[in-house]
């Protein structure tokens, strides 16, 4: 028998107490954000950190409806979910062509696809105004949704690539002796295969669209279409600040996010690590 050492080592109790103060560091902004939407005003600037002398509810009530801010989380689930939905269609369809069917330009258009990483988006705003103002798609939600679907092919499609090349081939190559077609491979073989990676992209994807400030700013006009991030703004007076509303607002945006991690960190965290283990 091997004895073993019950006590653990110093090193692994250190490691602990690295990730429990800097989860203590993560947490702190996000507790005092929640104190602060249940604080009145002169609580929140008298005792910033502290427990609420009295929890103030009715600014989650005034934030949704006084402050037009049901119609900005509409429109950012809209955006979002319809932005998602499209980039994941788009970028595994043309991931599973350029994985898994050879032809003679493939190998050019990957390529083309990983250049496009060292462009950020930001810089092609010029052209990206002209192009939408020409098409007549100012101040419409499907400007934003064409422009996330397009910025974020190249780090969807690399990424699944990668994973569409590690299914075994033999399983489409059965599917396709028992009379399935193209779309039955892609759609009843391949895409349940990497749903990992497919939770990465809907997560990373989704995250974006919903922070996303710099976009709606510049193409949308209508205050009955903008999203939160420029919707928020509203909360910052010229000469002051509700603060426990907008506390309040941040806290109602932030629910959306937790709850599609919560349902899809499984995958997300599989995907991450997907070839790490042998």
């Amino acid at each position: 028998m091997v004895w073993q050492n019950p006590r653990p080592r110093w090193s692994v109790i250190g490691f602990h107490l690295v990730l429990g103060a800097y989860t203590l560091v993560v947490l702190f902004p996000i507790i005092t954000m929640l104190l602060g939407s249940v604080k009145s005003t002169r609580d929140l600037i008298v005792n910033p950190f502290g427990w609420p002398e009295t929890f103030v509810w009715s600014n989650y009530l005034r934030a949704w409806s006084e402050a037009n801010f049901a119609v900005y989380f509409k429109n950012s689930l809209f955006v979002t979910a319809a932005s998602t939905a499209a980039t994941l269609l788009a970028a595994s369809m043309a991931s599973f062509v350029l994985a898994r069917i050879p032809f003679r330009l493939n190998t050019f258009i990957l390529g083309l696809f990983t250049a496009g990483l060292v462009v950020p988006s930001r810089l092609s705003i010029i052209p990206l105004f002209l192009l939408v103002r020409d098409l007549g798609l100012m101040n419409t939600h499907l400007a934003l949704i064409l422009i996330y679907v397009g910025t974020s092919m190249p780090f969807d499609i690399f990424l699944l690539t990668t994973f569409f090349r590690q299914v075994p081939v033999e399983l489409a190559e059965a599917a396709v002796v028992e009379g399935a077609g193209l779309w039955t491979v892609y759609w009843r073989i391949m895409m349940p295969l990497v749903r990992p990676a497919l939770a990465t992209v809907a997560i990373y994807e989704a995250l974006g669209a919903w922070n996303d400030f710099f976009f709606p700013l510049i193409f949308l006009r209508d205050n009955k279409l903008m999203t939160i991030p420029v919707g928020l703004s509203v909360f910052f007076g010229e000469y002051a600040t509700d603060w426990p509303t907008l506390f309040a607002a941040l806290t109602i945006s932030i629910v959306p996010v937790i709850v599609m991690f919560a349902f899809m960190s499984r995958q997300f965290i599989a995907g991450l690590t997907q070839g790490a283990i042998k």
